[in-house]
Formats: structure tokens, sequence, C-alpha cells
């Protein structure tokens, strides 16, 4: 049984991380979803907490018809113990899937299968574009699965990442 590692802050889960995971999915009998800096909620950068991006992620994964963990994640600050971090929080893995550098380089050296999937219009999907169109009002719901879309407006996510985003009062 070949279990794949892919990981992400998911701030929100989007589009593009559902379409790298539908490819994952035909390569792997088993994929475990890293939820990296799980211990920050409620930035502009970071809105939501590892509960609630789970939620996102076990919504929108159901449908892909592979056994799946999502693991939170906390960072650690340590790079050449990460890879160690990573391995103690998860179950066994034999490849991982990534596109980050720092990532990419850190499984490599410790000897990991590490393959590069290929990302889905980075410059629409992503986090950033998303939670730019949520503070500014702009239609952000059709760049996520509808599974997070439901989770992000029973949380009142667009609320909060509103109200945090707002200057301090003079």
């Amino acid at each position: 049984m070949r279990r794949g590692f892919y990981i992400g802050r998911f701030q929100p889960y989007h589009m593009g991380h559902h379409l790298v995971l539908e490819q994952i999915s035909r390569e792997v009998d088993e994929i475990i979803v890293g939820i990296g800096t799980a211990q920050i909620s409620h930035t502009v950068t970071d809105p939501f907490t590892a509960g609630e991006r789970i939620a996102m992620i076990y919504g929108a994964l159901r449908e892909l018809g592979r056994w799946f963990y999502i693991i939170p994640l906390p960072d650690i600050n340590r790079n050449a113990v990460w890879v160690s971090h990573v391995k103690s929080m998860t179950p066994p893995f034999e490849v991982v899937y990534s596109n980050n550098p720092l990532v990419v380089e850190l499984f490599t050296e410790a000897g990991m299968e590490v393959r590069r999937p290929p990302m889905y219009r980075r410059e629409v999907y992503s986090g950033t574009v998303i939670r730019r169109l949520m503070i500014e009002g702009g239609d952000w719901r059709h760049l996520v699965p509808d599974a997070v879309a439901k989770v992000i407006e029973e949380i009142k996510g667009v609320e909060r990442l509103r109200n945090i985003s707002k200057k301090d009062f003079a």
C-alpha cells in the first residue's frame, strides 16, 4: 500500500489544492494531508484554525474515493529536524508531493522520494488572492470547493477576515 504526503497551509483550501489532490489520488492508495502552521489562526494571512481547515478539507476530499488522513502540523522553526517532526506526527508515507523549495530540499536530504505535482492556475487559485477577494467583497466562492465555501459561511470566516484586516482605531 502506497501512501503519499501533501502539505499546505490551506488558508483556505482551494481548487488548486483540490486538483493537485485529485492527481495524487490517482497515484497512491492513501493520502496524508498535513496542515502546516497549524498553531496560527485569526490573522490576515492565516485566518482559519486548524480545526476549521480540517473541516474544509474533509468535506472536499470525501469524493476522491481514497483513504485520507488530515494531520495538523504546528511549526517548530527548526528546519534541520522538521522532517523528523513531520514523520513523528503522521502515519508512515513513501512519497512526498510538494512544489515548495524548502519542503522539497528537506525531504530530499532525508532520502525521501519527492514529486512535484503540476500547479493549476496559480495566479487565480491562491490563498492570497482568495483572502483579498473576501476582504474586498469580491467573488471567491467559485475558487473553492462547495464544501469549503459552506464551512467558511458557517464559521462566518469572511466577516472574521474583514474584522481582523481593519486598521486600529485612532
